[in-house]
């Protein structure tokens, strides 16, 4: 199994900010660079679903639901992908992962962002 690791979850109030990172091992630093990364998210009781992406060129995608308060960003020196997420609101709560868009490894244990009201 080869899996990226998630941090940088945590417990916040409506409006408050976090980062998140991804990192991938060094088995996959090779082919790190030219993928498309994405961030997902699963709240309790529903699907995962996509909400931000971003080309190996930087171009980036977000869901409709995050637009405008989630920023996708990568560095490829230190092979990780970031997630600033901003104006946090109870309906963000979730387990968050990232992943390659397409060709996808086996899911991390993602890391856990709760918004308070």
């Amino acid at each position: 199994q080869v899996q990226l690791v998630e941090s940088g979850g945590g417990l916040v109030q409506s409006g408050g900010s976090l980062r998140l990172t991804c990192k991938a091992p060094r088995m996959i630093f090779s082919v790190f660079s030219p993928k498309t990364m994405a961030w997902y998210r699963q709240a309790p009781g529903k699907e995962r679903e996509l909400i931000a992406s971003i080309t190996a060129d930087r171009t980036t995608y977000y869901a409709e639901s995050v637009k405008g308060r989630f920023t996708i960003t990568r560095d490829n020196s230190n092979k990780k992908v970031y997630l600033q997420i901003n104006s946090l609101k109870p309906e963000d709560t979730a387990a968050y992962y990232c992943n390659k868009m397409n060709n996808q490894l086996t899911w991390g244990q993602g890391t856990h962002v709760t918004v308070s009201s």
